[in-house]
């Protein structure tokens, strides 16, 4: 076994090349992404098993600006609905950040399993986390709860096979939807904020400039290097129009201690959760899990689409990912954080934009998440809207949009693609992809060349149990139009 282990981790130092014996760049990119053989649940070492290259800081910096956000939010809407104030959601964001980077991002993600996407924010859930709490739910409960259903799932594999089942034209219609959806609401969010200021115009100049230089690096190929040129962009052209920016966040640690955070009459002032807490997120932390496949599935499609073909060994492990996520949330919640977690989208994507790995990016990412957390001035820049907004834009939607539109080859796929849509726009995406993929496996939509070797199982006890389980928990939180929530 160690001959086998020293073989496996010495192939990439073999196989390596400079890069300057390569054409281009995107040659060197995708050599790497076919030598890499990273070991599962072992050592992986920098310069042995994986290589550091300036894209990496790319994907950390899109990486580091999503998660600041999206924890911001779910600790705020959290915040909102207890009365907490101010201090309490920074303090809860820096521990956080600090959480996931010491003990999931670095020593994970970056050295044990490199196949495991980071475990980051779980963004659909954020506009329920106010039902969660006039429902009487308890972060910690939810936290737990959370955490037992995905390991339950990621245990029986239930995340890849889900994923096997979903066809081509259903996943680009999953893509299609969720990146035509956050582009507009990025823009909507971005034009409010220059409208509460009386600044109008600076969303218009910041957007224009911001289209014609995307346009520009997809011409010459170096959409790369999008994320850092168009949110530099815009904070400059932003701020030199007057556009105000101010850095008021003090260095600082956040309190460490859970007990702290779990007390009646500090922290989140809430104490231990009881049963009562737990029958009441119980259906929240079914719904949080059911959006899972259809999130894990767009990040590893992305993967596919720009990676190499035989670079198999280095996509994102869905299963491997999920129990990660599991257990963060988990550890997370009874430590004392708000963070509802799933796999970092923000992160995964642009590295699948720039052909890059996890491991490598990962490492950058966790050591940029404790400088901010620490120093605390860096999450005012990397949370100032005209960054915020442009950067989710560039680095996350219109990759997914475009790699939704990229996948559709024939009109079975456009069938299958709006029906997708159709009904992602009438609840939202989880119960599109559900009612698509039973309706695609049962035969009912175009070719069914795909489902003639599958199971009886595959073909409809897996598809139809995901969608009534979807359809059931939403009906039960009140999201499906018509029926009112159970709770």
């Amino acid at each position: 076994m160690k001959e086998n282990l020293q073989q496996a981790t010495t192939s990439y130092q073999k196989q390596r090349r400079p890069a300057s014996e390569f054409k281009s760049r995107n040659e060197y990119l995708e050599h790497e992404l076919k030598i890499m053989n990273p070991q599962r649940w072992r050592p992986n070492l920098p310069k042995r098993d994986f290589n550091f290259e300036p894209e990496d800081f790319i994907c950390a910096l899109a990486g580091m600006i999503g998660i600041t956000v999206m924890v911001t939010a779910t600790v705020t809407a959290y915040a909102t609905g207890y009365g907490l104030p101010a201090d309490f959601i920074l303090a809860n964001v820096r521990f956080e950040l600090l959480l996931v980077s010491l003990l999931f991002v670095l020593p994970i993600c970056g050295f044990l399993n490199p196949r495991v996407n980071l475990p980051g924010n779980h963004g659909p859930m954020i506009p329920l986390v106010g039902l969660i709490v006039v429902a009487g739910g308890h972060p910690l409960a939810l936290g737990i709860m959370i955490g037992v259903l995905g390991l339950i799932l990621s245990l029986m594999k239930g995340g890849s096979r889900l994923i096997e089942l979903t066809g081509t034209g259903v996943r680009s219609g999953l893509l299609i939807f969720i990146g035509l959806m956050g582009l507009t609401t990025q823009l909507t969010a971005l034009r409010t904020w220059a409208a509460s200021l009386e600044m109008e115009l600076v969303f218009l100049i910041v957007v224009f400039v911001s289209i014609i230089i995307y346009s520009y690096l997809a011409n010459i190929e170096k959409l790369l290097l999008a994320i850092p040129v168009c949110s530099i962009l815009a904070a400059t052209v932003a701020y030199s129009m007057g556009a105000p920016l101010q850095f008021v966040t003090e260095p600082g640690v956040p309190n460490l201690n859970p007990f702290y955070w779990w007390g009646t009459d500090s922290g989140w002032l809430l104490g231990l959760p009881t049963l009562e807490h737990f029958i009441a997120v119980t259906p929240f932390a079914l719904l949080a899990i059911a959006m899972w496949p259809p999130d894990f599935l767009g990040h590893r499609i992305f993967q596919e689409l720009n990676y190499p073909k035989e670079a198999t060994k280095v996509l994102m492990d869905v299963d491997d990912t999920m129990t990660i996520c599991s257990v963060r949330q988990m550890v997370g919640s009874v430590l004392g954080g708000g963070n509802i977690a799933s796999s970092w989208g923000t992160y995964i994507i642009p590295a699948g934009l720039a052909k890059r790995p996890i491991p490598a990016g990962a490492v950058l990412t966790g050591v940029g998440c404790i400088i901010a957390a620490l120093l605390g001035f860096p999450m005012d820049l990397l949370t100032w809207p005209p960054v915020l907004h442009i950067a989710l834009i560039i680095g996350v939607f219109l990759p997914l949009l475009k790699a939704g539109l990229k996948m559709i080859k024939n009109v079975d796929h456009v069938q299958k693609a709006t029906l997708c849509i159709f009904g992602s726009a009438f609840i939202n995406p989880v119960f599109g992809w559900a009612l698509t993929m039973l309706l695609d496996n049962a035969g009912l939509l175009g070719t069914t060349e795909r489902i003639k070797s599958m199971s009886n199982t595959d073909r409809y006890v897996i598809p139809l149990i995901t969608f009534l389980v979807c359809a059931g928990v939403m009906a039960i939180v009140g999201k499906i139009p018509g029926v009112l929530g159970m709770i």
